[in-house]
């Protein structure tokens, strides 16, 4: 029988065979865009934000330009991403303290980024990863659901999850494991309609059919 550490390790293995092309949904081109396009993606599908910010990035392009907006117009132009009102005004007093403590520069220290309003854990963790190439994990509801499923972890708190993955994966996967679970969970294991026959993980998954 399969030792859980073996089993574990196999699970990640196939995963990063399976999913080899891992990077962000969302559209950007600078760490502001990153960070703005993550604020707006909570609750909210990668594709509606990208449509949302095509327009949204063509009209303000640094964070000067979101801290002196009415906010009623920013409202306007991001309302079908949900949860409009309270998005505005996390973009709006997140840029102005980027304006007041960071020279209107995303910072790259996490702990930084987790500072500023709108941005937790998963956000700071999007923006380090992809923006500025430093090793986080990132834990959606992908991640959440996936990683219990597969019996990898056994906890719903993001926090507990993402310091359980950290001790388990080497420094240069964390970043990528993030879009392993996120790809996996879009296109086979999708809740409620699982594709368990056609998963590479189905041997090593306590939860498949």
């Amino acid at each position: 029988m399969i030792s859980e550490n073996k089993r574990i390790k196999t699970i990640f293995r196939l995963l990063k065979k399976e999913y080899p092309n891992t990077k962000p949904q969302l559209n950007y081109s600078n760490p502001l865009e990153l960070l703005v396009a993550t604020i707006l993606s909570a609750q909210c599908t990668d594709a509606r934000v990208n449509i949302v910010t095509k327009d949204l990035f063509k009209k303000y392009k640094t964070a000067k330009d979101y801290a002196n907006t009415n906010i009623s117009e920013l409202e306007k132009i991001i309302y079908s991403t949900g949860f409009y009102k309270q998005k505005a005004k996390s973009i709006i007093a997140c840029c102005k303290k980027l304006i007041d403590e960071h020279n209107s520069k995303v910072p790259k220290d996490f702990n930084e980024l987790t500072k500023l309003p709108g941005v937790g854990r998963k956000t700071a963790s999007v923006v380090a990863g992809h923006a500025f190439n430093i090793p986080a994990i990132a834990v959606d509801t992908h991640v959440k659901r996936i990683t219990n499923l597969l019996g990898i972890v056994n906890s719903k708190n993001p926090d507990k999850i993402e310091e359980e993955l950290k001790n388990i994966l080497p420094k240069e996967d964390w970043v990528n494991s993030t879009h392993w679970f996120i790809n996996h969970g879009r296109k086979i294991c999708i809740a409620r309609r699982p594709k368990c026959e056609e998963c590479v993980l189905k041997k090593y998954c306590p939860s498949s059919k």
